[in-house]
C-alpha cells in the first residue's frame, strides 16, 4: 500500500502554523504521514516531531515516509485522547505546534478489508485500530432499534434515521458493507440528482460511534492548550459540521476571559483566555485542490496561537 497524494490544505497548515526552524511539534493524526513531512521540512535542520496514531497501518506508512528525517521523527500507535500522557512521555512539552487532522483518511476508505467504504464489499468492521474494541458489525447486529437510531441521527444526522434503524434491524444478521449499503439506500430512497449516497451519513455514524470520535476530539482540546508553549499555535481540520461545532465552541471559550452565563451581574468562573484565533473564519481548499482531490471539497480549518 502506498500514500502518494497530498495532504488536504497542507500549505494553509503550514502557514497557519508559522513553524520556526528547530521547532517541536506533534502531529495528532499522522495518517500517512503527509502533515508530518512538511512540519518536518519547515523544521530543519533540528525540529523534532511526535506523529501519533490509532492505527497499526498508518503508523507503518508514516514511518516509511518520514524515515529520511531519521530521529527527527517520533511514531507512536495511540489515540489522541491520551496525547498529553504520551508527548510528556516522550519530551514533546512544550512544542511550538500542534495539528490534527479528523476524520478519515483515503487509504482508508480505498482498501475493502477496512469496511470503511460502502462503494465496495468488505466486513463491516470501520475500526480505526481493527484490533480494538467492538466493530460496526457489533453494533448494528446488537444494540437496540431505538440505539441504532440514535447513533444514526446524533453522529450521522441522518433525518430518516428511525426508518433505517427499523430496517437494518429487520435485515439483521448483516456482515458487509454492501448489505448494509443495500438496507439503507432501500430505507432511505434515491432521488433524483441527489448529490450523496443515502448511506453515506449512516455510514459516518456508524464510523464515529465505532470509533469514539466525538468524544476523544472533546478529551484532547483541553490537553492541546496545556502541551502549547506560548506564541505556539494548534491546526485543526474537520470533515463535518458534529466536528467543526466541537472545535469552533472550544475556541470560542478559550479565547474569552469570561464564560459565566449569561445574565450573572458579574463574573464569577475566575477564566482567562488563553487562545486568540489566527482567522475569524474556516480555511477552506481553493477550487484547484478539490479538482485534485475531490475528498477535500468539506474539509474546514481552524487554526489558533496559545496567549
Amino acid at each position: 500500500m502506498s500514500v502518494g497524494h497530498s495532504p488536504v490544505l497542507l500549505a494553509q497548515v503550514l502557514a497557519g502554523l508559522a513553524l520556526r526552524p528547530g521547532a517541536s511539534c506533534i502531529d495528532g493524526t499522522v495518517g500517512g504521514g503527509g502533515h508530518a513531512e512538511g512540519i518536518l521540512r519547515e523544521t530543519r535542520p533540528d525540529g523534532r516531531l511526535l506523529g501519533l496514531d490509532r492505527d497499526p497501518t498508518a503508523i507503518s506508512l508514516a514511518r516509511s515516509r518520514l524515515e529520511p528525517f531519521g530521529e527527527r521523527a517520533v511514531l507512536v500507535q495511540g489515540t489522541f485522547a491520551d496525547l498529553a500522557e504520551i508527548a510528556v512521555q516522550y519530551g514533546f512539552s512544550p512544542v511550538g505546534g500542534i495539528v490534527l487532522d479528523l476524520g478519515i483518511s483515503s487509504w482508508q476508505l480505498d482498501e475493502p478489508g477496512r469496511g470503511f467504504s460502502f462503494q465496495a464489499e468488505g466486513p463491516l468492521d470501520m475500526r480505526m485500530d481493527p484490533t480494538a474494541g467492538p466493530s460496526a458489525a457489533d453494533i448494528v447486529n446488537n444494540r437496540s432499534q431505538a440505539e441504532l437510531a440514535d447513533v444514526i441521527y446524533q453522529f450521522g444526522e441522518e433525518p430518516r434515521a428511525r426508518r433505517i434503524a427499523r430496517d437494518i434491524v429487520a435485515a439483521r444478521p448483516l456482515q458487509t458493507t454492501t448489505q448494509l449499503a443495500d438496507v439503507v439506500r432501500r430505507a432511505a430512497g434515491h432521488r433524483p440528482g441527489q448529490r450523496i449516497h443515502p448511506a453515506t451519513r449512516t455510514f459516518q455514524a456508524l464510523r464515529i460511534a465505532v470509533n469514539g470520535e466525538l468524544a476523544a476530539l472533546a478529551a484532547v482540546l483541553p490537553q492541546l492548550v496545556t502541551l502549547l508553549a506560548p506564541g505556539g499555535r494548534l491546526a485543526i481540520i474537520s470533515f463535518h459540521s458534529l466536528e467543526d461545532r466541537i472545535v469552533k465552541q472550544f475556541l470560542q471559550g478559550e479565547g474569552r476571559d469570561c464564560v459565566c452565563p449569561p445574565g450573572l451581574p458579574k463574573c464569577v468562573c475566575g477564566h482567562r483566555a488563553t487562545l486568540q484565533a489566527v482567522s475569524r473564519k474556516p480555511i477552506r481548499p481553493d477550487e484547484a485542490e478539490v479538482s485534485q482531490n475531490p475528498r477535500s471539497r468539506s474539509a474546514r480549518l481552524r487554526v489558533a496561537e496559545k496567549l
